[in-house]
């Protein structure tokens, strides 16, 4: 067992228009996750509960009738995930888990977002998500960072803004990852390793 393999800790969760231009693999430095990428990537903040990908796998087994044992398996559907719970309710963050279809505004003093409803079939805008979290420790036994690019997602989110005193709101957002093309994987996961 080697206990510089165990990682443990929070991550930073960027967003980014869908398509926006990656930060080079190379940018994983030692600074670990308080090295932000540049812009179009938008901090969101603190979150509560911590940040999570998630990768389902569904197989369908194959099998003949000779045999009473599964012959081999294939893949039938993958379903990849990021969940979060945004702790910042700004009106970006909200707007971020929104999946971007409120127009803001503002002015002097004062920021505004306007959710508009309009046709049920209307495209949906797609958001990039890059999750700055911990790798392995490296052999100089320094943190490493690990930098999970999910490059096309849209949000789940119920929204609710209760005000009690008791009570801090948060935002519950489940981004879900989709097909982006034949040449571009829809994740791209990057290690430091010196």
């Amino acid at each position: 067992m080697n206990a510089a393999n165990l990682v443990l800790g929070p991550a930073r969760l960027y967003v980014a228009p869908f398509g926006a231009t990656e930060p080079l693999d190379s940018a994983v430095t030692p600074n670990g996750p308080s090295n932000p990428p540049s812009a179009p990537w938008t901090d969101v903040g603190g979150t509560d509960g911590g940040v999570t990908f998630e990768v389902d796998n569904t197989y369908q087994d194959l099998q003949v009738d000779q045999l009473t044992m599964m012959v081999g398996s294939r893949l039938t559907a993958m379903k990849m995930t990021v969940t979060a719970k945004l702790s910042e309710m700004t009106l970006a963050n909200l707007n971020t888990a929104l999946n971007s279809i409120g127009t803001t505004g503002g002015g002097t003093g004062y920021s505004t977002l306007d959710i508009p409803v309009g046709s049920s079939s209307t495209q949906p805008t797609y958001a990039a998500l890059m999750i700055d979290g911990w790798a392995p420790t490296l052999s100089t036994s320094a943190p490493a960072l690990r930098r999970i690019i999910v490059r096309k997602v849209l949000s789940q989110v119920k929204a609710t803004l209760a005000y009690d005193k008791k009570t801090q709101q948060s935002l519950d957002c489940t981004f879900t990852a989709y097909f982006v093309s034949s040449s571009i994987s829809p994740v791209h996961i990057v290690d430091q390793t010196a």
